[in-house]
This record gives C-alpha cells, structure tokens and sequence, in this order.
C-alpha cells in the first residue's frame, strides 16, 4: 500500500523547530566545491533531478519538509547514480544559518522557491516559507552576482515574496518588467506545469546580488 504523505505540514510544529541535520558533504557530494544550487520546500525532487543531469558542473541541493519526500527522492538520485545531487530534510525557517554556514565557500549562486504552500487564511501567514529573517540569512550567504528565483500561481503570495527580498538593498530585480515572462530555466515543476495546462498565469522574479 502507498505511502499516504500530507499535503500540508504546520512548519510552526515543535517537531520541525529542530536544526537540519548536516550531512558529511564529501560523502554525499562527488565534489562539494562545485557552485550550489538550493531549492527550498522541493517536494518530490523532480525538478531537481532534471537540472542535476543537465548541469554536472552545478551541485543542487533541495530542502523538502516532508520526510517521506526526502527519503524517496534521495533513494531515486541514488539508484540513478547522481552526484551532485542531495535533499534534506528539515525546516528552513529553523535551520538556515546551521545549513548555510556549512557550505564551502561561497558556493551558494542560485536559490529558488517555488509554489510554496500559500497558507490561505491571515493566521496562517505565519507558517509561509519566506519570512524576513530567512530572506536576511540567504541573502548573506548568497555569493556575489548569485540569483534568487521566486515563482507562485498565486498573486498575494508572489507579490509578498518579492518584496520581501525587494527590501533587501543588496539584491536588484535582473528584469525591468513587474513579472518575468517565463521560467529562465530549461525545467519546470510539476506544480508550474499543471498551472500552465490549465492557462493560468505565473508569477515570476528573478533577483541578483550585487557587488555593493
């Protein structure tokens, strides 16, 4: 019988309050020093797994807060033999600066967030992925000319995500329009193709750091 996996987890729960549990990057990692990556609230690895394969030179690694995802998209990475591939399981919002600062270097370039639970009513906003403190803990450790990719089906939460990283004065829009046009990346998710089939729009940023 098939794992049955909840659709929705209360991130604010005591039992996701813990650090993520670091991982000996050598043994998980072909080569930890290769650019990173991160994908935060990855679901079942699927856009991961495609981007794996067609970047070898990128290491990806995808924080998901459901266990049962975890163990099964790290069990398929696995049986395929990818090496620059990884997920975790963990809580962002508890565990960033633990996971950040365990990375080579400045070898974090790249994070997304993408369809992140939207959390409907306004009591709920709290349990959103994108909360201030973690926008300010990312972008420190996001390496210069790094990108931050924001997508959501979604007007508010799209909206509430950009500024929340709008706010930060080290990061700058890389596009002039309110909204990217299309997904700068050669895969999408599963979340961003159901969305499309049913001709419904995306809202999309892309943001850089920069050198000042």
């Amino acid at each position: 019988m098939p794992i049955r996996i909840r659709q929705h987890v209360n991130p604010l729960a005591r039992k996701f309050q813990q650090p993520i549990t670091i991982p000996n990057w050598q043994e998980v990692l072909e080569n930890p020093q290769q650019d990173i990556h991160l994908d935060i609230g990855c679901a079942r690895g699927g856009f991961l797994l495609e981007m794996a394969q067609q970047h070898p030179e990128i290491n990806f690694l995808g924080i998901e807060i459901r266990q049962p995802l975890v163990s099964a998209a790290n069990q398929l990475k696995n049986e395929l033999g990818i090496a620059n591939l990884h997920y975790l399981f963990g809580n962002m919002n508890s565990s960033a600066e633990v996971l950040l600062k365990s990375f080579p270097g400045n070898a974090l370039k790249t994070i997304s967030v993408q369809f992140p639970d939207p959390w409907f009513k306004k009591r709920h906003n709290k349990r959103r992925v994108v909360q201030n403190e973690l926008v300010r803990v990312l972008v420190n450790y996001l390496g210069e000319g790094g990108r931050v990719f924001l997508q959501s089906d979604i007007e508010e939460v799209a909206k509430e995500m950009r500024d929340r990283f709008t706010a930060d004065s080290r990061l700058i829009l890389q596009h002039t329009t309110t909204w990217l046009d299309a997904n700068p990346f050669s895969v999408a998710t599963e979340r961003e193709l159901y969305v499309l089939e049913q001709n419904l729009p995306v809202y999309r940023v892309m943001f850089y750091k920069s050198s000042t």
